[in-house]
């Protein structure tokens, strides 16, 4: 569906709904922790990347036509050797036969397993890249809500001190 799109926005939340699919996949296979985190985590990434789309691509909504493919014969047959190279090791493959028994709670296994000793680590690296994130944003911005409305925030001027935008 993400490539039936003419917009990008509608791409993203297309792309938004197939990875909420796979949050809920993770939920019913019993790890609420990680099918939680994948539903927040693709949520949040989704509406900041079209919050950034907003803000910065020429045609976000799609009101111009344009194609969300290039090359689709290339990208076709790529896709078909990666495909079949992918389901041949799938099958082809020994798997390993389960060693030992199933641990009582996997999702904290499985967190143990991914974080070790470096959750408080992750977390701070969490915060650290919210808060670039934001400041980007901020620094992207040419100019505040002070510089177009001046100090009075609750009136809005006929002309506003400072005229942004792309010139007409």
């Amino acid at each position: 569906m993400v490539f039936r799109f003419d917009s990008m926005a509608r791409a993203t939340y297309a792309l938004l709904l197939a990875l909420l699919c796979v949050g809920v996949d993770v939920l019913l296979l019993g790890l609420d922790y990680l099918g939680v985190v994948v539903v927040l985590m693709m949520t949040i990434e989704m509406a900041l990347m079209a919050a950034f789309m907003v803000m910065f691509m020429m045609n976000p909504a799609g009101l111009a036509p344009m194609s969300m493919t290039h090359n689709r014969r290339g990208a076709a047959l790529l896709s078909a050797v990666v495909f079949v190279a992918l389901a041949a090791g799938a099958l082809l493959t020994p798997w390993p036969s389960r060693r030992g028994d199933v641990p009582p709670d996997p999702t904290r296994q499985l967190g143990r397993s991914l974080m070790g000793g470096q959750m408080l680590t992750m977390m701070v690296l969490g915060l650290a890249l919210f808060a670039t994130i934001v400041a980007s944003v901020v620094l992207a911005t040419r100019r505040g809500r002070y510089d177009r409305f001046g100090d009075d925030l609750r009136g809005r001027p006929a002309e506003p001190a400072a005229r942004g935008g792309l010139p007409r």
